[in-house]
């Protein structure tokens, strides 16, 4: 049911679509018109993945596919030590039926055969922070809106 594949140019917009359903309670807050609101998820799509191809070389970028249908994406990145999830985003349609979490135990399955941790950020009132700390991560360090938790 779960599959996936590297993200192609084709698949931008719905990589915009997919960014800007995770950034929608902020936007909601403003008084932008549509068109300010887009490019405000343009820009900060593109800085956010200028980010990360600048800290994480050599980094994985995937959709995830749900029965064959775009529902997501996964961004890892492998050390020695770590498998880093990077983002893991699904479109509002594909939560809650176990798709996250069946995907994030395989990632912390994989790091323990690999004798590695697995490891990721959330920021401190992501709704999918309880998830994670039940399926075995665990809080290492955080500020005052981000903690860094392994697994």
């Amino acid at each position: 049911m779960i599959s996936f594949r590297k993200i192609e140019e084709k698949d931008g917009p719905f990589i915009q679509k997919l960014y800007r359903s995770t950034r929608e309670r902020e936007l909601d807050q403003t008084n932008w018109p549509e068109d300010q609101k887009h490019m405000f998820i343009v820009m900060q799509l593109i800085a956010q993945l200028a980010d990360y191809e600048k800290k994480f070389k050599d980094a994985s970028y995937q959709l995830i596919l749900y029965k064959k249908e775009p529902a997501g994406r996964l961004y890892l990145w492998e050390s020695e030590r770590e498998i880093r999830i990077i983002d893991m985003s699904l479109l509002p349609a594909f939560q809650g039926k176990g798709i996250g979490k069946d995907i994030l135990s395989n990632i912390i399955q994989e790091a323990k055969q690999k004798n590695k941790i697995a490891s990721l950020y959330v920021t401190v009132d992501h709704p999918a922070k309880k998830m994670y700390e039940r399926i075995g991560f665990k809080k290492v360090s955080g500020t005052l809106t981000h903690e860094y938790m392994e697994a």
